[in-house]
């Protein structure tokens, strides 16, 4: 199965980029995973088990490295999408 998480880390400082963001974006870069940078987050792609780690390491990391609030959200992408749902309701 593959997953996509998007998230964002704050506080937000527009002169330079914070530690935590730092941080996030070296866990989930170390992870091997597809990224996009986002003007308002950052999403990362691949399979289960690599996301699922990452944003485990994640939390833990950008926490240490300052942050005060993480928001993520974690989406089933493709095939695995159209399977669980009924006659495709919820799909695109």
């Amino acid at each position: 199965m593959r997953l996509m998480v998007e998230f964002t880390t704050e506080p937000f400082e527009l002169d330079t980029f914070p530690e935590h963001a730092v941080a996030a974006r070296r866990v989930v870069d170390e992870a091997d995973l597809e990224v996009a940078v986002g003007p308002f987050g950052t999403g990362a792609k691949g399979e289960a088990e690599q996301v699922l780690a990452a944003v485990s390491k994640l939390l833990r990391e950008t926490l240490d490295a300052g942050a005060t609030r993480i928001s993520v959200q974690i989406s089933v992408l493709g095939e695995d999408v159209k399977a669980k749902s009924p006659e495709g309701v919820g799909t695109q």
